[in-house]
């Protein structure tokens, strides 16, 4: 017994040099003397003078401190685990050898998540996150997993200590959903999320269909960074900063009643709101605020994100730049694969990634997939498709 004991020790000592290097990551340092700037910002007279400005340091600051917070935390795990395992070599005692497994585990997950963190060094990726669904064709069996789909994401999110709201949601004819939107809130949500854009193709046995046969279904998911409007007034230019340009000619508006499995989410009046982007053939829509016009300004908002994301990601000097191109949501376009049989297996095309335990998935397990992305994009290695 005493011998797993001398394991875990030299375990913990080859784990010493990887939280070092995790502290290099995160620039623990430089986080400390941000916090002593920010401490200083806030004692100094006149602070409060602008909520606007004391708010957002506020906020900065409890980031800050609580990232300094978490490594702090890790190093004083490891000091605890390595004085469990020089205790009971000395006294002979392996009555906490469980206590010492689970602890080591925690660290490991523990330095892990962190270790993701340095890997969220995108513009936005510390954003909330707008996530939509759309069924492919197909029908019911199109629209059931769609809302499959819906469901293991609002898992995966609960899971995380994130929250969302509905911003927009459509039933199916028969079953499932024709579409749907959420806000995922909270820090990160985007930069995590953002691996799951792109079209979900699921194989099984029809639970529509009277004669049992295999059916391939399509679902498209869209990650989009919540991007904070801080102009107020929609008829913004372009302009050499980058700035988007929306102008109000561009727009159809179209309200109708709001429907759908809200629930007390969804207003049963014609406050729905549609917004069609005439340049890029974009269309965003929102049922689930109190009135008409704050269903439109979440709109514009999404409409915003959205425009904002594509014109950086194609790299377009300007909005007009963006064409409205449609996803296909169909064979051959999908990142990852979902067998429910002849045998069960969910595979994502891009990174390899792949588990056997798809209940686990269905039910929000997703972070094997969120890391394995997240690596590749940080080593650029991706699989190729053959």
């Amino acid at each position: 017994m005493m011998i797993e004991f001398d394991e875990y020790k030299v375990k913990l000592n080859g784990l010493k040099p990887k939280l070092d290097e995790l502290a290099a990551s995160l620039g623990i340092e430089r986080c400390k003397e941000d916090i002593e700037r920010l401490h200083a910002q806030i004692e100094s007279p006149g602070f409060w003078d602008n909520a606007e400005v004391s708010q957002k340091v506020m906020k900065q600051a409890r980031q800050v401190e609580a990232k300094v917070e978490r490594y702090e935390k890790m190093c004083s795990h490891w000091e605890d685990l390595m004085t469990i395992c020089e205790m009971a070599i000395e006294e002979n005692d392996d009555s906490m050898l469980e206590e010492l497994k689970e602890g080591y585990t925690a660290l490991e997950e523990e330095m892990e998540r962190e270790r993701l963190e340095t890997l969220l060094s995108g513009e936005y990726d510390g954003n909330n996150a707008i996530v939509s669904f759309q069924a492919g064709a197909g029908g019911t069996e199109a629209q059931d997993w769609a809302q499959m789909l819906y469901r293991m994401y609002t898992h995966w999110v609960e899971g995380h200590g994130l929250s969302y709201k509905i911003l927009d949601y459509l039933d199916g004819d028969e079953a499932g959903i024709k579409s749907a939107s959420i806000l995922v809130e909270g820090t990160n949500a985007y930069g995590l999320l953002k691996s799951e854009n792109g079209v979900h193709r699921l194989v099984r046995v029809s639970p529509f269909d009277a004669n049992a046969r295999r059916q391939t279904s399509f679902a498209a998911v869209e990650v989009i960074p919540e991007i904070a409007d801080d102009t107020k007034d929609v008829d913004i230019r372009d302009d050499d900063a980058g700035d988007i340009e929306i102008n109000p000619d561009d727009i159809r508006v179209d309200t109708y009643r709001s429907s759908g499995a809200g629930g007390q989410h969804i207003n049963k009046t014609s406050s729905a709101v549609r917004l069609i982007h005439k340049p890029t053939g974009i269309v965003v829509s929102c049922q689930t605020q109190r009135d008409q016009f704050q269903n439109k300004e979440t709109c514009m908002r999404m409409l915003r994100s959205k425009l904002i994301e594509i014109k950086e990601r194609e790299h377009l000097d300007k909005i007009s730049d963006i064409k409205g191109t449609q996803l296909k949501i169909e064979w051959g376009s999908q990142i990852r694969n979902y067998v429910f049989m002849p045998y069960t297996l969910v595979k994502d095309t891009r990174t390899g990634f792949e588990t056997s335990n798809i209940n686990a998935v269905m039910d929000g397990d997703l972070d094997g997939f969120i890391n394995a992305y997240l690596t590749c994009a940080a080593t650029n290695t991706w699989v190729t498709k053959s």
